[in-house]
């Protein structure tokens, strides 16, 4: 079958294996000797290539989603890496727990969380999720079973690592405790980019904090949106039925162009009164508000998007974000879907995306014209200290990605020494050259 990815949509032969087993995976995995190699793959919910292996095959853990464990006392939970942030939502916020960090879907896999040492809304104050893994069952190439800790080096490599050091059986992390089934959400609009880090300075305690952009605005309108914190509030744990409408087809190039999206946003920035507004919204919606709109990438048409998402240090991230929002402006590229956060210096492994500083994320209709963008905001992060999110990327080029993760080469050494015949193969991995020592 072909397999694609969520993002630019890259097509591209590979055969496909989605055991129902442990006993089957770990066969498959063991037993695979194909040139093309193996890639290790969860729900495909990154916008890359990363878990994409043209010429080669692919383990999808999806069907391996049970759970081993959990201690009510400590909270510690433990799964197979296919269960989903969405099921975990389902079985044990009306327990009162909740997972400590999720990404912005409930369709993505904790194995994938981990091989991405994901970040949420609440990354300056509870860390990455790789933070909060205790210990996982790994089994590399080279057929060794191992438990690992974070103490361990392969762990470093494992989180984070892009799926590259090992097929994932086990991982458990440490739930937390949540009063009820609500969030209390503030919203406040602000008018330019410096009032918007103003109020988001202001808000930096909050316990979730998330704002959106209107990537399309420029002049002294350039860095308005409104910005989101949210704390937990006791009450009911009941949250209402799933009711998700799906896109039913691939809008054309052309309703995504600059003029709408212009108007969608001002739209957007106006459903706030200027003076703010604080609401009561389920723990479903505030954490997965994409999820109510299933397949919302077919807006993005055939040809599919991409993703920058860049952090910056703080120390010249005002500064940064204003050249990289002037030169998206400027661009007339349309994007509608841009977030800023903060974020913490929490990171568990040595090709974790986190840092202390500012997190842009914007979307992109995918063109022609969209790698020359790509590269000049990749670059203007470099110069700034900073760095590109790989489960976000798909045109970073491997001389920039060295620079921006210095501790590669320590990454390197260690997957090579459990696969030394690169038996574990994916596109990004190729495109990076993730798999050569230097």
């Amino acid at each position: 079958m072909e397999l694609a990815g969520w993002g630019r949509f890259p097509r591209a032969r590979c055969d496909v294996a989605r055991p129902e087993r442990f006993s089957e995976a770990v066969e498959g995995f063991a037993a695979e000797q194909g040139d093309g190699g193996v890639c290790l793959r969860g729900a495909g919910r990154s916008y890359g290539d990363c878990a994409i292996n043209g010429g080669g095959s692919a383990l999808i853990t999806t069907r391996l989603d049970r759970i081993l464990a959990f201690d009510d006392g400590t909270g510690v939970l433990q799964v197979e890496p296919g269960v989903s942030f969405r099921r975990l939502l389902d079985v044990f916020l009306p327990r009162g727990w909740l997972v400590p960090v999720t990404p912005g879907t409930g369709f993505a896999t904790i194995g994938g969380a981990v091989a991405h040492d994901v970040h949420g809304k609440n990354h300056e104050l509870d860390s990455s999720f790789g933070e909060h893994v205790s210990e996982l069952d790994l089994l590399p190439p080279d057929g060794t079973q191992r438990t690992l800790t974070p103490a361990d080096e392969l762990f470093t490599a494992t989180v984070g690592g892009v799926g590259l050091t090992g097929f994932m059986t086990r991982v458990a992390f440490r739930m937390k405790r949540v009063p009820g089934g609500q969030v209390l959400v503030r919203e406040q609009p602000c008018a330019d980019l410096d009032a918007f880090l103003a109020a988001m300075n202001a808000a930096a305690g909050a316990s979730y904090t998330v704002g959106w952009i209107d990537g399309a605005a420029g002049g002294a309108r350039l860095g308005r949106g409104i910005l989101e914190t949210a704390e937990p509030v006791e009450g009911p744990f009941s949250q209402p039925a799933a009711r998700a409408r799906p896109v039913p087809f691939d809008f054309p190039a052309m309703a995504l162009n600059p003029l709408g999206v212009r108007i969608f946003n001002e739209l957007y920035y106006r459903r706030v009164p200027r003076a703010g507004r604080v609401r009561s919204t389920p723990w479903r919606n505030f954490l997965y508000p994409l999820d109510a709109l299933h397949d919302w990438n077919r807006i993005y048409g055939k040809r599919g998007f991409v993703q920058f998402q860049c952090v910056v240090p703080f120390a010249d991230g005002p500064a940064t974000l204003r050249t990289l929002l002037e030169v998206i402006s400027a661009s007339h590229q349309a994007s509608f879907l841009a977030v800023l956060k903060r974020m913490g210096e929490g990171r568990a492994g040595l090709l974790s995306f986190p840092m202390s500083g500012f997190t842009l994320a914007l979307d992109f209709p995918y063109g022609p014209e969209i790698a020359a963008l790509y590269a000049r905001l990749c670059a203007i992060t470099l110069e700034a200290g900073g760095r590109v999110y790989l489960a976000k990327d798909a045109l970073l080029d491997a001389a920039t990605f060295r620079h921006m993760y210095p501790e590669f080469p320590q990454f390197a050494a260690l997957r090579n020494s459990v696969d030394p015949h690169c038996k574990i193969r994916n596109d990004m991995a190729r495109r990076l050259r993730l798999q050569e020592m230097w």
